[in-house]
Parts: C-alpha cells; structure tokens; sequence
C-alpha cells in the first residue's frame, strides 16, 4: 500500500483541528473579552529510505491573539474593561486562580462580587470579595472599589486583582476557558494596571478571517482526502494488475 496515505492523514487531522479552531472562534465573535485562539502547525520530515520528500504535518504550540476587542461604552457601574496587557483575577471552579479579559460583574445575593458564570472576583490580595448589602459601588480607573451605603460617606473597600502577565511568566488558555500561568502558580497584582469603568471589551475576533479560514481549511481537507481515494485507487489497479499477470 502507498505511503502516501499516511502523510495525507496527518495532512487531513490539521485541516480538521483548524477548522474546529476556527468554528470556536467564530463561535464567540460576540463573546465577552474573548480572546482568539491560533492553530500552528509544523511539517517534520519522514526519516528512512527513499529521498526526504514528504513530510509529516504535526500541531505545534498554540496560543491566543493578543489584540485587543473593540470597546462598548455602557455605563453600567460594575462593567469594567481592563487596558493594555491586563487581566482580571478571578477563582476557578477547582479554587485556582485564573485570569479573564470579560469584566462583566454582578452581586450576589450574599453579598459576593462574582463573574456572570458565578466565579468570584479576586481582590489584590488574592480574596474574592464581599460587598456590603444595599451598598452603591464604584470603580476606579486602578481598580478601586468604592461602596456607598445610604447617607454614610463613600468607603474604599478594596481593589480588583488587575495582574500583567509577562514573557517569563505567560497565560495559557485552560479547558474551563479561563486563562492561567503555564506553572500554575499565581501572577502577582500589578500596582500600574489601569481599567475603564463603566465599558466592555468585544471579542477580537474577526468573523471575515475566520469564514475566510474556514472555507481554505475545507479545502484543504478535500485535497487530502482525495489523495487518500488516490491511493485506495492505485492500490486497487496494483492488486488487479498482479492477480492477472499471476
């Protein structure tokens, strides 16, 4: 049987996870701080006999676009969109702390400050936060939490974990969507992160790249396979030609 069929499978499996990437992607155009994720692939040469003329297609490390989503003003006292390369802090279902761009928040009924998914805001201390009840909130362009309860003057409660990932200390995007550092352990708050208050960043998605992506992916699919139906075709004529001169 031709070899052939090897080299376009693995050919046939990035086309595939391409397009999977691309379909999230597109599927959260209108998500929140979303952040477009890349597919990377890298061909490795077949070693053996014969001359090194195929190659193998293999996914390499992928990661996240990092520019920024359009912003939407709406006014709203605990929508906060964090600027440049911040991040907000937040705790995970498995009691991590992970990070995330969508700076949509709400009160609880407890009092709790949580993400709209029911996960707590971080404070820079790395403590969710609670917020007294009836209490009027405002955000700061640092991330300072400001309550005002009744006719009492406005107390500072607290600040939100705003934290700046670097190139010796990255995010990686985990299975829960949120974002964490590739060692786990936490980022630290960073003093200069700055926000705006009463805005929400879009998704960086482009729905145009992402169609445009999707129909090349298909048909780069379509190529593959029909090398694949090349082979089985070949193979065949191969098997008649033998059993005749057999």
């Amino acid at each position: 049987m031709d070899r052939i069929i090897y080299t376009s499978m693995t050919g046939a499996n990035a086309a595939a996870s391409r397009q999977a990437v691309l379909a999230n992607n597109l599927a959260n155009a209108s998500t929140q701080g979303f952040r477009a994720e890349m597919s990377t692939f890298r061909s490795v040469p077949i070693q053996g006999e014969g001359a090194t003329t195929r190659v193998f297609a293999l996914e390499a490390t992928s990661g996240h676009s990092e520019a920024s989503g359009p912003v939407t003003r709406t006014g709203r006292s605990l929508d906060a969109m964090a600027l440049g390369n911040a991040w907000f802090g937040v705790q995970g279902l498995d009691g991590t702390e992970a990070y995330t761009r969508a700076g949509v928040f709400e009160v609880s009924s407890t009092g709790q400050l949580l993400t709209p998914t029911g996960l707590p805001v971080l404070s820079d201390s790395g403590a969710p936060i609670d917020i007294p009840q009836g209490a009027e909130i405002t955000l700061g362009s640092d991330g300072t939490i400001t309550t005002k309860t009744g006719n009492q003057p406005p107390t500072q409660l607290g600040r939100l974990k705003l934290a700046s990932p670097t190139a010796d200390t990255p995010l990686k995007r985990s299975d829960d969507g949120l974002f964490r550092t590739t060692t786990g352990d936490p980022l630290p708050s960073d003093p200069n992160a700055r926000m705006l208050a009463g805005a929400l960043e879009g998704s960086n998605v482009n729905p145009v790249e992402c169609m445009v992506g999707m129909i090349a992916a298909s048909r780069q699919f379509e190529q593959q396979i029909k090398l694949l139906q090349t082979a089985e075709a070949n193979d065949k004529s191969a098997g008649q030609l033998l059993s005749v001169n057999g």
